[in-house]
Order: structure tokens, then sequence, then C-alpha cells
């Protein structure tokens, strides 16, 4: 597993800041293959799609 913020090794290393400031802000990285996922802001929250895993929605 990765961290969907900075794309690292999620058992690696202090993911504090990368989980504070997923609070504010959608993923960037699939937690599952680590690619860079498209990301799409609206209003009501926002939608991060993986091209090998599929989207993500809130």
């Amino acid at each position: 597993m990765f961290c969907d913020r900075c794309g690292e090794n999620a058992a690696a290393g202090d993911h504090a800041a990368c989980a504070a400031a997923r609070e504010l802000e959608p993923p960037r990285f699939c937690p599952q293959c680590r690619r860079r996922m498209k990301v799409q802001v609206v209003p009501t929250g926002w939608r991060a799609s993986c091209v090998e895993h599929g989207t993500r929605t809130a």
C-alpha cells in the first residue's frame, strides 16, 4: 500500500503531514499501484481516477 498524497510506501516513514493535508485536499496517487491519478475537484467534493483501479469520490 502507498500513501495517496505523496506516493511513497505507507508503512515507511511518517505520514502525519500527509494525513493532515488529506483532510483538505483530494488524493494524488493510487494507494494500490502508486500511479498518479487524474483528479477533478468540484464544489461538492472530488473525483480521482486511476487507470488500473477505477474511480474514488468524496
